[in-house]
Parts: structure tokens; sequence; C-alpha cells
């Protein structure tokens, strides 16, 4: 990896609180949900990629094709989002320059997308970038090295999004012309992926 690299974390260590059976493992074209986000990722210009694994740990490993991405466990994953992005910190090498968070559970975002947030980044190295879906923030995010002190002070769920609520004057907004991927907590958000995945959107 570059002593400089962008490192790609993949939360994956969700409860699945609301859908009930561990989603990560639902069938997603010839793969699982999660799956095709770690596909995503691998075949992106990543530098880095760490997949974080909590419930159903077991049967991911086992069902899912991890490639060049290194798997590790949230042990503490109940606790909510933080604690996978901090498990996925730690993974992280060694001087890497900033870390792009994406959801385990939102299989349409590409490796196009990807590849454009991290240029866009990298072209003006802000505190941290979010992405605009026609006008819908999402997925991914981007921190700086400066921001991961801040980061590891989080605790819980929908802290990242806080995080950047508070600064928004060190973060960059970055603009993809698509419809936002929809992430999976339900099993009508489900049949949604699906369809989004399907058309190509």
């Amino acid at each position: 990896m570059n002593p400089g690299g962008m490192v790609g974390v993949v939360l994956g260590a969700g409860r699945s609180s609301r859908f009930g059976a561990p989603k990560q493992l639902l069938p997603f074209e010839d793969t699982t949900l999660l799956g095709q986000v770690v596909r995503n990722a691998n075949a992106s210009n990543l530098d880095q990629v760490v997949v974080v694994l909590g419930r159903a740990s077991e049967e991911l490993r086992a069902s899912v094709d991890f490639g060049r991405a290194e798997v590790v466990e949230n042990v503490a994953y109940g606790t909510g989002c933080a604690s996978s992005l901090l498990a996925g910190m730690d993974a992280a090498d060694e001087g890497c320059e900033a870390l792009m968070l994406l959801l385990g559970d939102q299989p349409g975002v590409k490796a196009e997308f990807i590849d454009f947030v991290l240029a866009e980044w990298r072209r003006e190295r802000p505190w941290a970038s979010v992405t605009s879906y026609r006008e819908k923030l999402g997925h991914p995010f981007i921190f700086a090295r400066q921001a991961f002190d801040d980061l590891r002070e989080l605790h819980g769920d929908k802290a990242v999004w806080k995080l950047i609520e508070a600064y928004p004057d060190r973060v960059l907004r970055v603009e993809i012309e698509a419809t936002l991927p929809p992430d999976v907590d339900t099993p009508e958000d489900y049949e949604m992926a699906l369809a989004h995945w399907r058309s190509g959107a």
C-alpha cells in the first residue's frame, strides 16, 4: 500500500434490528448484499479495504469472497456504528492519509462512484467530504487524518453524521449525477436496492 494511501472501511457489522435476519447475507445478484459492497470496494482505486464484521461473522466469512480486503471483527457491534468505525481505523495501515466510509448495506455505491469521490477528495484534500446524489447526501464519506482524533471520540449510531454537521465549513460536498443508492434496513429497502441495481441507476 502507498504510505499515504486511502483506506476504505466497509461497515458490515450491523445488528439488522429492523430487518430481522442478518441482511448482509441476503442474495444479491450472484453474491450477497455485503458481497456486492465488498466487490465494489475491491474493484475501486482504494489502496486498502477493511471490512468490519459483527453479527453473523462466521456465516459471512464462509459465503463472501473478500478478495484483497482485510476482515476484522467488532465484538462491540451492538453499541452502534461508531464502534465499527473504530475497529476499521485500528486495522488501517499506519500512515494512511484518509479513511473512506462505506455502508455494508448499500450495494449501489459502485466502484466508479468510489473512484470519483476519491479523486475529488485528492484534488482538494479537505478535512472531510460527503457525497451528494442529486442534492441528497449519502456515502461515501471521507475523513482526512486530521479528523481521526475526532472520529475516535464518537459513540453510538449516526455519530459520523453529527460530526459532519458540526463542522460544515470543513466538509467538501462531492456531487454525483445519479440517484441516491438505497441502503437496506427493511424488506422494502431490499427490493428497492435490487431494482436500483438492475436498472443501472
